[in-house]
């Protein structure tokens, strides 16, 4: 006598306790659930939808982040930062990319209804192509990963925090006046000099001043602790390192 009554209805939901999405078909008798199946071909669009919304719920930090897409992340906002003025790079805080996860993420999650499947994920190339191809042939050479310091070794630089810094042992900075910088130049690198032993022996923007102000007391204390490497009395004129001491001419 309910036969009339009862209402037929797709359901492609996120499950928070599974992590996944659920695609069922249910009879219904008003509020009621009477019987629920598998459905057997779910709209592709609404298990998107449903996926966006368990990755909205989730975090964006569920979705697969590699140590290297850290970095390269980093490097896109440190440029939104200190290029706003002249080209807008866009906005890849965690608040932005899941308030627009339809626009960005929505055409990579094909096949992807899981946070388990999210493995599956490329997302460098999703991010990637926020960037105008402009941005990205611009990226290396405004916020490269590593730089060639005056030794010749070429090093990495650590964008974790607000400040991209440069660790170099001391030696191999022999005979620069000027400090590392990026962004056109405009953003000096903060740099760690470091001891023999791989410590920072001094923590500078400034390369010129440090070598005018403090370099003589490092020197006093690195010479003390280090008698086998090279400490001229002179930086300047000295020849940039990697080895204990330079090679002879």
């Amino acid at each position: 006598q309910f036969n009339h009554r009862i209402q037929w209805q797709d359901k492609v939901l996120w499950d928070p306790q599974r992590q996944a999405v659920t695609a069922l078909r249910q009879a219904m008798l008003g509020a009621l659930t009477l019987h629920s199946e598998p459905l057997s071909a779910p709209d592709p669009q609404a298990l998107t939808a449903a996926m966006i919304a368990g990755i909205r719920a989730s975090g964006i930090a569920v979705l697969p982040w590699t140590p290297s897409l850290h970095i390269w992340h980093a490097r896109v906002m440190l440029l939104r930062r200190h290029m706003s003025g002249e080209e807008v790079w866009p906005d890849l805080s965690d608040a932005a990319l899941s308030a627009d996860l339809e626009a960005w993420l929505a055409p990579y999650l094909e096949g992807i209804t899981s946070i388990k499947a999210l493995a599956r994920l490329d997302l460098h190339n999703a991010l990637r192509n926020q960037l105008s191809y402009r941005q990205q042939q611009l990226l290396d050479t405004l916020a490269p990963t590593h730089i060639v310091v005056p030794s010749g070794s070429r090093r990495p630089i650590d964008y974790s925090a607000d400040t991209p810094v440069l660790a170099v042992r001391l030696q191999e900075m022999f005979g620069a006046i000027d400090t590392p910088a990026i962004v056109n130049g405009r953003l000096p690198l903060q740099l760690h000099l470091l001891s023999p032993a791989g410590r920072p022996a001094q923590i500078t923007q400034d390369l010129a001043g440090f070598w005018r102000n403090s370099y003589p007391a490092v020197k006093k204390d690195l010479k003390g602790r280090y008698p086998k490497h090279h400490w001229p009395d002179d930086p300047l004129s000295a020849q940039p390192t990697a080895r204990a001491k330079p090679r002879r001419q």
